[in-house]
């Protein structure tokens, strides 16, 4: 009997390893982007008013991360940039943004996201939304045999007025073809108009950051996964750029570049926090050793007022107000950005945000200036689609390696 249990564990064991293990998934990303207007010119109001949205997304973060953990985000203070009239700048949600795909519950239903490093939490429509849901896949809890509800309410509010509120369950999420359970989501009984399907064309959000800048006090979707050993390994990976651009989750794709990553640790887990080592324009270094947060949910490059006029001063461009700056589009000049200690060069075609007005010799540049970011610098699309992005949960850092 003792050598009959020890052959079936021994056939046992040999089929659990000849069962076909999960592999990772990449997930095209679609992009959505405008800041401008209806004849295709960038609207420098619609920036300003969106930097002002990104400031307020970073102070809530800090605010949350304070709460989470009762210590400091940031080395020097976020201000508030001073109010100049009665009311907060709105700009519509047609900023850029990448939509992916998530499954949810039991049985697992699709549903597309906002994939943000910007932020930590989940949220989807639920089944009493109202209209501002119609055209956006609802997630019903009732419908989940895994759903479990926590009995807490959720509020998720955004500077450009968009609002979310409703109640957080658990379920079981599948991201890649990997599957968390137990995950904290919100399932929206609100749905501000910001948030209707002509505005926002994805189902709901889902962030990549860390538990300390929740406001539901829980894991993202991926951190789920690390934490329950789902994936192969504890990274996710990002390619931007067109053609094709994907998240991959679990590992990198080989295929998108080429050459080594460009490691930088996390200096702090909140966002995904790391330290520069240089900016420079036309082979001049403007900027030296600085802290940045790397973010798909920001459009821009976006630094402190101070430093980007500086950058700006070194090549003689004129700024046009509130952060911005427009220079000849014939003329953009070559920007690096050195991270791990490897300079990446920005492409005219992600520098150049877009003409500035009709003659079609003025364009505004992808990079502006902030009062409320303190000494942060963020950097968002015009920076990550020149590059291939690791972020890597397991040893807390960042990678980028050049786009194949």
């Amino acid at each position: 009997m003792r050598s009959l249990s020890v052959l079936l564990i021994a056939a046992l064991q040999a089929l659990v390893i000849a069962s076909p293990q999960p592999l990772p998934l990449s997930i095209p990303l679609a992009r959505k982007s405008t800041l401008k207007t209806a004849d295709g010119h960038v609207d420098p109001t619609s920036i300003r008013a969106y930097i002002s949205i990104i400031e307020a997304k970073l102070q809530r973060g800090a605010a949350a991360f304070e709460r989470n953990t009762g210590k400091t985000l940031f080395s020097r203070s976020l201000s508030k940039r001073a109010a100049t009239s009665g009311s907060d700048p709105l700009v519509d949600d047609k900023n850029e943004r990448w939509y992916g795909t998530i499954e949810v519950g039991t049985p697992l239903q699709t549903f597309t996201i906002d994939c943000d490093t910007g932020s930590t939490d989940f949220f989807l429509p639920g089944p009493s939304c109202g209209d501002a849901c119609n055209g956006h896949e609802v997630y019903n809890p009732n419908s989940s045999s895994s759903a479990e509800a926590l009995g807490r309410n959720f509020t998720v509010e955004y500077a450009d007025g968009s609002m979310a509120t409703g109640d957080l369950y658990t379920d079981t999420v599948s991201l890649g073809g990997f599957k968390a359970t137990a995950q904290t989501l919100g399932v929206a009984s609100l749905y501000s108009y910001e948030l209707s399907s002509d505005q926002f064309g994805a189902d709901g959000l889902m962030g990549m950051a860390f538990e300390s800048v929740s406001e539901y006090g829980a894991n993202s979707v991926f951190q789920t996964l690390v934490s329950q050993g789902a994936v192969p390994e504890p990274v996710f990976a990002l390619k931007l750029a067109s053609p094709g651009p994907e998240l991959n989750v679990g590992s990198v794709n080989s295929a998108l570049y080429e050459g080594s990553f460009a490691y930088t640790p996390v200096t702090q887990q909140g966002y995904w926090q790391v330290a520069g080592d240089a900016i420079g324009i036309n082979g001049t270094e403007v900027v030296n050793g600085f802290s940045a947060i790397v973010d798909t949910g920001t459009t821009l490059i976006l630094g402190d007022t101070s430093y980007v006029s500086q950058l700006y001063q070194a090549i003689n461009v004129t700024g046009i107000g509130g952060g911005v700056y427009a220079l000849p589009c014939d003329a953009m000049p070559n920007v690096t950005i050195t991270l791990g200690g490897k300079s990446f060069e920005l492409s005219t075609e992600t520098f150049n945000f877009g003409t500035y007005n009709s003659s079609e010799n003025t364009c505004i540049g992808g990079i502006a200036g902030s009062d409320g970011l303190g000494d942060q610098w963020i950097l968002g699309d015009v920076f990550l689609r020149n590059v291939y992005t690791v972020f890597d949960v397991g040893n807390s850092r960042v990678g980028f390696a050049e786009l194949a």
